[in-house]
C-alpha cells in the first residue's frame, strides 16, 4: 500500500518539470513553427507584464516598486469590470515570481470556487501559514511573501470576509493579500483599512481605441475607423467587452470589413433610428401604433432593458424637451429597470413607459 501511495507521488513531481524544460527548449528553438491552439483573443492579448496594462499609472507605478524590490502592501483593487483589476495583479505574480514559483507562490480564488467563512478558515490560512522559500531559477531575486488573490470579493459573505482579518494580520510576515472587487462598499470596513485601495478607471476612449487597432492590426481584421469609434463607445470602457464584441463580428463577416452596422448587430444595440421613431410615435399620440411598434420591437427580439438605457441618454441628451418632462420620464425609466431587475413582463413594462412618455409628449401641445 505504501509502495502504491509513493508511486505515483514520486512521478508527479519530476516529469512536470521535465516537461516545462522541454516545451521551453522547444518554444525556443521552434519559435512559430507549432500552430498556436485557438483561445479568446481576450485571453490571448492579457497583458504579460505590468508595462502593457493600460491607463491605470498609480498602480502600475506601486507595482513597479515592489518588482524593484520594495515591499507589497495589501491591495484592494476595485472598479468597473473589464478595467484590467485581475490581469494587472496576475501579471506582477507572474514578474515576481516567474513560471516556475508561480504556481506554488500565489493562490487565487474568484466567484466560481466555494469561499464561504470553512474555506477561510481552511484552505486560505493553511496557505497564508506556509514559509516562503526557495529561490528563482533565472537568478532574480525572489521576495518572501505569498501572494492570495481573492477575485470579486464583494461577493463573499460578510462572515467570511470578517474571518479574513485576523488572517491577514497574523501572516503578515509571509502573506500579502490582493482583494479585487466592483463595489467597494460591500467589503468591510475593517478589510478596506487594512489594504491599499486603487480604482480602476475605466479606460479612455482613445486607449482603447488604439488597443483594438492593435489586435485588429495583429489578427489581420478589416475595420473602418467608425466600427472602432462605435465598438468604442458601445463597451462603455470595458475593453474585454470591446475584444470579445471585435472577434465574434470577426468571425460573422469571415474576412471582410467590419461596419459600424454589424457591431451595433453583434453589441444587441437598438438602431437610433428605432428609438427615434418610438419618440415620434409617442409625439403623434396615437395609441394604436404605439402598440403595433411596441409588439414589433419585442417580436423582433430587443431587450427592453437595452432600450431603457439608450431611452434615457436620448431624452437627457434632447434639447426638445422641458426639465419637467425630462424629469418625470427619467423617474419613470427607473421604475421600469428596476420592474425590469425584478423579472416584470418585457411588454407590459414597455407600453406602461411608453404611455407615460406619450402623455408628457402630448400635454402642452
Amino acid at each position: 500500500m505504501q509502495a502504491f501511495l509513493k508511486g505515483p507521488s514520486s512521478i508527479s513531481t519530476k516529469p512536470p518539470a521535465a516537461k516545462e524544460k522541454g516545451a521551453a527548449g522547444a518554444a525556443g528553438s521552434s519559435g512559430e513553427g507549432k500552430k498556436l491552439k485557438p483561445i479568446p483573443w481576450v485571453e490571448k492579448y492579457r497583458p504579460k507584464n505590468v508595462d502593457e496594462v493600460a491607463f491605470q499609472d498609480e498602480v502600475v507605478a506601486v507595482l513597479k516598486k515592489s518588482l524593484e524590490g520594495a515591499d507589497l502592501p495589501n491591495l484592494l483593487f476595485y472598479g468597473p469590470p473589464g478595467t484590467g483589476k485581475t490581469s494587472t495583479i496576475l501579471a506582477a505574480a507572474r514578474e515576481l515570481y516567474g513560471p516556475e514559483l508561480f504556481r506554488q507562490r500565489v493562490l487565487e480564488l474568484n466567484a466560481s470556487d466555494e469561499r464561504g467563512i470553512q474555506v477561510i478558515r481552511e484552505k486560505v490560512k493553511a496557505f497564508a501559514q506556509l514559509t516562503a522559500s526557495g529561490s528563482r531559477s533565472d537568478g532574480k531575486v525572489c521576495p518572501p511573501f505569498k501572494i492570495v488573490i481573492l477575485d470579486e470579493a464583494d461577493s463573499m459573505t460578510s462572515a467570511a470576509q470578517a474571518a479574513l482579518r485576523r488572517t491577514m494580520e497574523k501572516e503578515s510576515k509571509t502573506t500579502r493579500f490582493c482583494l479585487i472587487c466592483n463595489y467597494i462598499s460591500r467589503i468591510i470596513e475593517p478589510l478596506t483599512s487594512r489594504c491599499s485601495k486603487f480604482r480602476f478607471k475605466p479606460l479612455s476612449d482613445k486607449i482603447q481605441q488604439q488597443r483594438l487597432l492593435d489586435v485588429s492590426e495583429k489578427e489581420r481584421v478589416k475595420i473602418s475607423s467608425e466600427a472602432v469609434s462605435y465598438l468604442v463607445k458601445v463597451s462603455e470602457g470595458d475593453l474585454r467587452k470591446a475584444i470579445t464584441f471585435l472577434q465574434s463580428a470577426t468571425r460573422l463577416m469571415g474576412g471582410k470589413e467590419i461596419t459600424e452596422k454589424i457591431v451595433t448587430e453583434i453589441a444587441g444595440v437598438i438602431p437610433k433610428e428605432t428609438t427615434d421613431e418610438l419618440l415620434s410615435v409617442c409625439q403623434s399620440g396615437s395609441f394604436e401604433k404605439l402598440e403595433t411598434l411596441a409588439k414589433n420591437l419585442i417580436n423582433e427580439g430587443y431587450a427592453v432593458a437595452q432600450l431603457v438605457n439608450q431611452l434615457h441618454d436620448t431624452v437627457v441628451e434632447s434639447e426638445d424637451y422641458s426639465d419637467k418632462q425630462k424629469s418625470v420620464i427619467v423617474e419613470k425609466l427607473a421604475e421600469v429597470d428596476k420592474c425590469l431587475a425584478d423579472g416584470a413582463d418585457e411588454y407590459l413594462q414597455l407600453m406602461s413607459l411608453c404611455g407615460l412618455v406619450m402623455q408628457q409628449l402630448t400635454q402642452n401641445t
